[in-house]
């Protein structure tokens, strides 16, 4: 019986984290382990409310109240289980989730602040690895039947654990040099260690899951060789066509990115030195992207943004500033615009912030600014203001309010567009819809038969949750399927969208 009083006993809190002046001069991730005290009185805080709206704020249908009910009681094995009985990387959605499921806490409801859920969660993952690993499951007798897996992001390795563990020989294929997908290059370390990203790997390998890096699907292999080589294939290749401004007077010059070559680059270099290997923050032609010393101005608002600013302050920037289109959100949630227990439109801080530089609200860029030989200065920005007419954004400067701000590096984390054009495309017959995505049927095939899409390239670029509940579903339908005994965990259909007002 959970503590219907714990809520008013405790307050909401969280572990300190690292103090800024140390954690700058590292990767290490900003929060040190909460300590099982804290965490205790924080699951406590759940009353395990009759209808508990956490579990529709998160599409994998975390039970979220029974473990914060088992740790609240020390009984961590079960708390472990039962974790994992809905989400197979919580390491991961505890330290990269912006958490919808606390958003639509019921102490939100009533004035209170949310259950720390997210907090429980990871300390959960982080006790399954402290108490013995993480152990792989058995596997039950080979099905006799071969999935591939293009994509080793959280869809690709969710899709890849659920097909092993029901018995299906799965290989995944990834194009870069190490596995993980975003996880690996696009995450920081001082959001995610690496070493969380290999303990997994190292259990998906031990449950029989065949990994292949280097290979480019489409060119290095063809998808006809994939289709004769497999029974079923699964495309989760994530959203990483990143959104440009190509019609911004200087958007060619020097020094003007996307954010996730910057992002790649310095995941590079710390991953290098683990290794104790030299190695310079640039672009795959040698261009250095390097924050040191420079001005930089990260332009968007959201995580892509945030992650580019702690960044930048590891690397040394001699100042950053970040720019947003729109206007600053309010600090707590306006209930006529985000009724509960819908995700609010409030402002976010993220640990980057408390860093250092400067945040810029209602601005856009009106220009790059040519230093005379081909490298940007400076960006040129106006006031704006932002309507939504007839479901198109238009953007208005505000006349005489122009003015420059210093820039020798600027970043564009400005969104995606879905997922890249990209051989394997066409050779599977498949293309990408008007927001860039691929279409899936029901069962999650795309038009091509036998062939299954999930994740980010299905869905868009979206939250960490949404991509193991896609895998994990897609999982369940190849199953399906391949003629699979039983059925697997399915918590999302194609068309299941966030919780919001209608």
């Amino acid at each position: 019986m959970p503590d219907p009083n714990g809520f008013l006993r405790y307050d909401r809190r969280l572990p300190a984290r690292r103090p800024v002046p140390v954690r700058i001069m590292d990767w290490r991730e900003v929060y040190p382990p909460a300590g099982e005290e804290l965490i205790r009185e924080q699951a406590t805080r759940c009353m395990d409310c009759g209808i508990p709206f956490c579990h529709d704020g998160c599409p994998l249908g975390n039970r979220i109240p029974d473990w914060n009910d088992l740790v609240r009681t020390g009984n961590w094995d079960a708390a472990v289980e039962s974790l994992h009985a809905t989400n197979n990387f919580p390491e991961f959605t505890g330290r990269l989730c912006p958490a919808p499921c606390e958003a639509a806490c019921v102490l939100g409801l009533g004035g209170q602040q949310p259950v720390t859920i997210k907090q429980v969660e990871v300390e959960i993952a982080d006790a399954a690895v402290a108490r013995g690993g993480l152990r792989p499951q058995p596997v039950p007798a080979p099905t006799g039947r071969s999935v591939a897996v293009v994509g080793s992001g959280p869809a690709g390795l969710a899709a890849a654990q659920q097909l092993a563990r029901a018995g299906h020989a799965v290989t995944v294929y990834e194009r870069d040099d190490a596995l993980g997908g975003l996880l690996r290059y696009g995450i920081p370390d001082f959001k995610l260690e690496k070493r969380h990203v290999d303990q997994r790997l190292a259990q998906l390998a031990a449950e029989g899951v065949r990994f292949r890096t280097g290979v480019e699907v489409g060119v290095d292999v063809t998808a006809e060789q994939l289709r004769a080589e497999h029974d079923a294939v699964l495309l989760a290749c994530g959203a990483l066509q990143g959104r440009d401004t190509p019609e911004t007077p200087g958007r060619a010059l020097r020094g003007v990115h996307q954010a996730m070559a910057h992002l790649v680059a310095a995941n590079r270099v710390v991953a290098a030195a683990g290794e104790g290997k030299p190695a310079l923050a640039t672009l795959p032609d040698g261009t250095p992207i390097d924050a040191a010393g420079r001005h930089v101005v990260i332009i968007g608002g959201g995580d892509t943004a945030a992650d580019c600013l702690g960044v930048a302050h590891r690397q040394g920037a001699a100042g950053v500033h970040q720019l947003d289109l729109y206007p600053e959100p309010p600090a707590d949630r306006d209930a006529e615009r985000d009724p509960w227990p819908t995700w609010p439109w409030v402002l976010r801080s993220y640990p980057a912030h408390e860093e250092g530089g400067e945040r810029v609200f209602a601005v856009a860029v009106q220009e790059f600014v040519d230093d005379g030989t081909g490298q940007v200065r400076a960006v040129r920005i106006a006031e704006v203001t932002v309507e939504k007419v007839d479901g198109r954004r238009i953007v208005t400067a505000l006349p005489g309010s122009e003015r420059e701000i210093p820039a020798d590096l600027v970043l564009l984390a400005i969104g995606f567009e879905g997922t890249e054009e990209q051989p394997l495309l066409g050779q599977f017959g498949v293309a990408r819809n008007g927001r860039g995505a691929v279409d899936a049927r029901p069962d999650w095939q795309t038009g091509a038969d036998g062939v299954f899409v999930a994740g980010d390239m299905h869905r868009g670029a979206s939250l960490i949750v949404w991509a193991i509940a896609e895998g994990r579903a897609a999982a369940a339908a190849i199953h399906a399927y391949l003629g699979g005994a039983g059925t697997l965990p399915a918590p999302v259909d194609p068309a299941r969208q966030p919780l919001a007002a209608r």
